[in-house]
Parts: structure tokens; C-alpha cells; sequence
């Protein structure tokens, strides 16, 4: 049976409302949850980022769900620090905690003054993270020279269930560049053929484990109120991936989706009043291969939308 999961967007979301939410979510029937982890929101509208690792461990101690996020080692986070942040969670929450290492925003990771490099040296640079990672969880010291440097690193503190290290990707050549390393792969909506695609590359590249979509969506009582939900809040993140990995600050997203319009922003988010046709749209994902579908609802009032998807689209999902 597919798993459903609630999203908590830290980049909208204040920390203390994301926990509130979390645990509404798992009262409605939500079977998981995940988190990002942004150091800066995509727009001042958004106007939140909370830290994701402190209230991981907030929510997996308040909550049954099981939790994901995103992560970007190798440059704002050290693979050895994120390595210690898995394993840590992982030990005190066995089974409930995974991680998705990816090769990062500018957004974030511009702040350390370090140049933001090419996508192919950002490729080889998480590469050479997850095999400082994946050592440091056997329990082996470390010592890296290349993109990433670590010397005489090791974890003192391991899990007895090693919490599985995820692939986010949104595209195809991502989905199959990193398949060889990964437990799972995790992208967000798109066309059911597209996700197909996606899906069968990184098979082919070898990839293994299960394949969960972050769905980005805004409901409400009618299609007017979603549009206008999704514009104020999703408006920036239209674009192609190589505008989200590498415009460097919360006003140049701003500034570049400053004529987005409803039309450019349901390319990038379901939006619907109707609560059977957001269900269809998740089972058209979930029959395209979709073990997990975590839903986002783009607004910053997440409630209703808690509520009404309890009681009549989870169930009809199953």
C-alpha cells in the first residue's frame, strides 16, 4: 500500500507551527512525514527557515511518524557533521529517520564565501560526501582528500539500523548519474509520463529502494482561493532547476518571478477546489510507480487542508 506523508515546509512554516502541524497531520491519518532544510526561504512571502535537524528530533520524539529531509553536504554542512546528524537521530529513533543528499541551492550554501561551483563539480562533490557518509556509519575512520576533506573522522555514536541515504533528483540525467550510491529516490510532481521516465532510469542506473514524490499543491473551498495560495507562496519556483540551484538570494527569486502568473504556476503545483480530482491526480503518481506521495500544501495555513484530506482523500487513496 502506499504510504501518504505530510510536508513540512520550514522555508513557510515557523518551527513551533511546523510541530503543531506535524502532529495534526499524524491525528488525520497521515502514515509519514518529511521536512526541507533551507538556510533562506524562495520568497519574502515565504519568510521563514527554521534549522530541520533540532526539530527532527523534536518531532520524531513527539510523534509516531516516521521523518525525512533534504540535505546538501559538502559545503554549508561538512559530510562528517551530517554523517554525526544521521546517526544521532538514527540511534535514538531507529527505523523512523531517512535523508536525502543532494548537490544544493546557492540560496543556501553562498554564505560560507566559498565560489558556488558547476553542477558537474557540485555532482562529484556530493559523490565523494554519501562515501565519507556511508563510511562513517560502518564505524570506519575516515580520512578524504578531494572535493571534500576529512581527517581521522570518526563516529562514536552508530545506529543499529542504518537510516537510508536517499537521492532527490529532478531530473532524469540526476535520477541516473547517482542511482549506484542510493537507497531510494525522492523528486517532486510532474507529468506521470515524465516521472515514468525518471523512474525506469534510475532502475536501469542501478538504483534501489523505494521511489516517493513530494507533491506541491494548494487546495481550497474554491479554485480562485487555490490560485491566489499558490501564486503568493510557490510564484518563484517555476523554473527550470538550474534557476532554483543557482540564483543565490531570497530577493532575486523574487525579483525573476516578478510577472509569474497562474498559468506559469500550476505548471509547478496542482491546484484544484475538488477534492476528487487532487485524488486522481495522487493515484495517477501512485500507478506511475510512486511507493510514497508526500503532500505539500503550498499555503502557510495548513489546518483545513490537514483536515479535509484526513477525512476524504486518504482514505480514498487506499
Amino acid at each position: 500500500m502506499t504510504t501518504v506523508g505530510f510536508h513540512v515546509s520550514h522555508e513557510q512554516l515557523h518551527p513551533a507551527e511546523g510541530l503543531r502541524v506535524a502532529r495534526l497531520a499524524q491525528d488525520a491519518g497521515f502514515d509519514a512525514a518529511m521536512c526541507s532544510d533551507h538556510l533562506a526561504p524562495w520568497s519574502e512571502r515565504q519568510g521563514e527557515s527554521g534549522l530541520s535537524w533540532p526539530w527532527l528530533g523534536a518531532a520524531l520524539a513527539t510523534t509516531g511518524l516516521s521523518f525525512g529531509t533534504v540535505c546538501a553536504p559538502g559545503q554549508r554542512y561538512h559530510p562528517v557533521i551530517v554523517a554525526q546528524a544521521i546517526a544521532t537521530l538514527g540511534a535514538m529513533f531507529p527505523g523512523r529517520f531517512w535523508v536525502a543528499l543532494g548537490s544544493g541551492e546557492n540560496l543556501n550554501e553562498h554564505v560560507t564565501g566559498d565560489p558556488w561551483p558547476p553542477k558537474d563539480e557540485r555532482d562529484a562533490r556530493l559523490a565523494e560526501s554519501v562515501e565519507v557518509i556511508r563510511a562513517l556509519l560502518r564505524g570506519t575512520e575516515v580520512d578524504h582528500s578531494g572535493l571534500v576533506v576529512a581527517r581521522e573522522a570518526r563516529l562514536w555514536t552508530l545506529p543499529d539500523i542504518q537510516p537510508l541515504l536517499v537521492l532527490p533528483a529532478l531530473t532524469v540525467a540526476t535520477a541516473r548519474r547517482h542511482a549506484a550510491w542510493a537507497d531510494g529516490l525522492v523528486t517532486v510532481n510532474k507529468p506521470v509520463e515524465e516521472l515514468r521516465q525518471m523512474i525506469e532510469a534510475y532502475r536501469e542506473a542501478g538504483g534501489t529502494g523505494e521511489v516517493a514524490v513530494q507533491v506541491h499543491l494548494s487546495w481550497a473551498p474554491t479554485v480562485e482561493e487555490a490560485e491566489a495560495i499558490a501564486l503568493d507562496q510557490w510564484h518563484t519556483l517555476t523554473g527550470p532547476p538550474e534557476i532554483a540551484a543557482d540564483t543565490r538570494t531570497t530577493a532575486e527569486f523574487d525579483a525573476l518571478a516578478s510577472d509569474v502568473g497562474v498559468a506559469d504556476v500550476r505548471r509547478a503545483v496542482l491546484v484544484s477546489a475538488d477534492l476528487g480530482e487532487l485524488t486522481a491526480h495522487l493515484a495517477a503518481l501512485r500507478d506511475a510507480g510512486a511507493d510514497r506521495l508526500y503532500l505539500h500544501h503550498v499555503g502557510k495555513h495548513q489546518d483545513a487542508f490537514i483536515e479535509a484530506f484526513g477525512e476524504h482523500v486518504l482514505p480514498a487513496l487506499r
